[in-house]
């Protein structure tokens, strides 16, 4: 019997191979950002909103140090922008219990639908904060966007829960956090910025936690709060290798199919589906956030050079 020759592989072959794992990971950790709403939501209904805040920032703290630590990364604690990792850290605390406490009253379709406007709300201020300006086209693909909010949130109607507002300030908290991130990428490791961020929420709530401590009713109450970590961290984690594995331009639209997930979610655990009205926004929304990266696209791609 002959012997089977093996022809190599195309050098596009590997690289496809890893984009393809970029995007899986990707939408794997999407998947985790999505189980971590729904537990919040879930385990809202029988204990403070700030318990889970505070256990979803202990859980993540606990599995970070695992791995990150001063024994593991010595001077991992030392910053060259100490206001701005503090800065940051509030951002996204502001961030996270604006959304638990939204979480508690809306539905996961609404809350996601409203923080799809995060890349809206970056493009608009990295100009003044950053440095990167916005043509025209951008500015009204934003503008676009907000009218989209606009519909979700549908204020003056008699129908806008006054939650809505607390997840559009959850927004605005994680788009200056995203810009704060930016600010940082440049001076410290992500090592240190991960350190500060899972410390942030533990030294904020646990002061204050004694005066607003419900007790879990049950076994799996503590169980699901215990997992709200867990989701984060290693969604987080999914996030990074994603991110090594393929270009962001790549991975940017997958973002939006965390819609699914929420959608699902919401239905099955919670009965959940949302109106018309809901899906006309967030089909706004997610259309303005991907005509902004094919803008994005389009401003960073080389010309070809004539052969």
């Amino acid at each position: 019997m002959a012997d089977t020759v093996t022809s190599p592989l195309p050098k596009t072959a590997a690289p496809r191979q890893s984009t393809m794992i970029g995007i899986a990971l990707m939408c794997a950790a999407l998947f985790c950002f999505s189980c971590l709403d729904a537990t919040a939501k879930w385990v809202n209904r029988s204990v403070d909103p700030m318990v889970t805040v505070w256990a979803r920032y202990m859980a993540a703290a606990l599995l970070t140090f695992m791995v990150i630590n001063p024994r593991t990364k010595p001077g991992v604690l030392k910053t060259r922008r100490l206001p701005l990792q503090l800065l940051r850290s509030l951002l996204l605390f502001a961030s996270t219990i604006c959304n638990f406490f939204a979480l508690k009253y809306l539905q996961l379709v609404e809350t996601q639908s409203i923080i799809f406007a995060t890349p809206l709300l970056v493009a608009l201020f990295a100009g003044p904060l950053l440095g990167e300006h916005i043509g025209w086209r951008r500015m009204a693909a934003v503008a676009v966007g907000f009218a989209g909010v606009l519909v979700i949130t549908r204020p003056g109607s008699g129908t806008m829960h006054p939650a809505a507002l607390l997840s559009v300030a959850s927004t605005v908290a994680y788009a200056f956090y995203n810009i704060v991130t930016r600010m940082l990428a440049s001076s410290d490791p992500v090592a240190t910025t991960t350190v500060y961020s899972s410390i942030a929420g533990i030294a904020i709530v646990t002061p204050v936690l004694p005066w607003l401590w419900t007790t879990p009713p049950s076994p799996l109450t503590w169980f699901l709060l215990a997992t709200t970590g867990f989701y984060g961290a290693f969604g987080h984690w999914l996030l990074i290798h994603a991110h090594a594995r393929a270009p962001a331009a790549i991975l940017s639209p997958f973002i939006y199919s965390q819609i699914i997930w929420m959608l699902v979610l919401g239905y099955v655990l919670f009965g959940d589906w949302p109106d018309a009205w809901t899906f006309v926004g967030a089909g706004i929304v997610i259309a303005s956030g991907l005509y902004l990266l094919y803008r994005e696209r389009v401003k960073h791609r080389k010309p070809e050079r004539p052969a």
